[in-house]
Order: structure tokens, then C-alpha cells, then sequence
């Protein structure tokens, strides 16, 4: 009998995700195959320890030129890391793992904390959370199932199977 196939889900160069267990019900990422990590915008980060375990706690305001809406998240830490930027800069950034939600899917990724204030996108999706996942269609955008305000179904959602 050959083994099942994994469904992966078709989405564009940029959809609204979830991230449920970080208590972020919509953000808009960049889909990027140039990157290998993916990041989120993250402000007044804190390292802390708790029961033993390290953990970090941080802010996140999930919607574009939006400084007012801000989501409290507390998260186990993974890691910390060096990572360079498209532009070459080398940053050492703090790693959580956390369930990462498009459409119907949802898998845990690592993701890298980061102030994104510059940057179009206050969260991107990097090719390691996308392997085995996701098939991206750049000249696309929002396939993963939500409009331009809130996620939700717009279309049915796309899978490929292996």
C-alpha cells in the first residue's frame, strides 16, 4: 500500500495567517522563498523564566500602520540565533515555536522575533515553515482563504497532492 499523501495548500506572495496559540486571530505575511526563517514583528521583548522553563514575552501589533491594536503574547523560547537579513545585516534574534494557521491547515513553524517596523509586512513566511506545507504561486495573493480585512474563506481553499 503506498503511504498517504500529505495535502499541501496552494497561496499567494501574501495571505492572513494565524498564529491561535500566540492569541493572533489575523496578520498579514509575506510568503518568501528567498528567506529560510520566518519572523513577526515583535516589540518590548523580554526573556524570562518561569516553572524551569525559559520563556519570552513580547508585543505584536498585527495590523499594518496600525500602532494602537497591540496583542500581548507569551511564548516558550526555542532558541536564539543569528540571522542576516536580505540587506546583509546580522541579528541576533530570539526563536519561539508556535502553530502557524492558513485556511484549514495548521502546522507549528519557528519563528524569529524581530522589529519589522520598516518593513512592508509584519510577519514573513520563511521556506523552512513553508517545506512539505505549502506550494506558492507568486503571481497570486491571498489564496489561503481570507479578503483584504479578515481571514475567512473567499474561495475554496487550493491543496496539491504529492
Amino acid at each position: 500500500m503506498a503511504p498517504k499523501a500529505r495535502k499541501r495548500l496552494w497561496v499567494g506572495w501574501r495571505e492572513w495567517v494565524a498564529l491561535p496559540a500566540l492569541g493572533i486571530d489575523a496578520i498579514k505575511a509575506k510568503v518568501d522563498t528567498g528567506a529560510a526563517t520566518s519572523a513577526i514583528h515583535a516589540i518590548h521583548v523580554h526573556r524570562f523564566r518561569e516553572a524551569g522553563r525559559d520563556r519570552v514575552v513580547f508585543q505584536v501589533h498585527p495590523i499594518q500602520r496600525d500602532t494602537h491594536t497591540t496583542v500581548d503574547c507569551v511564548a516558550d523560547l526555542l532558541d536564539e540565533r543569528v540571522v542576516t537579513s536580505s540587506t546583509g545585516h546580522r541579528e541576533r534574534r530570539l526563536v519561539i515555536r508556535t502553530p502557524l494557521q492558513i485556511g484549514d491547515q495548521r502546522w507549528n513553524i519557528e519563528l524569529t522575533l524581530t522589529n519589522r517596523d520598516s518593513m512592508g509586512f509584519r510577519m514573513l513566511i520563511g521556506r523552512r515553515a513553508m517545506r512539505g506545507h505549502l506550494l506558492v504561486d507568486p503571481s497570486r495573493s491571498w489564496l489561503g482563504g481570507a479578503d483584504s480585512h479578515a481571514p475567512g474563506p473567499r474561495r475554496p481553499i487550493q491543496h496539491h497532492h504529492e
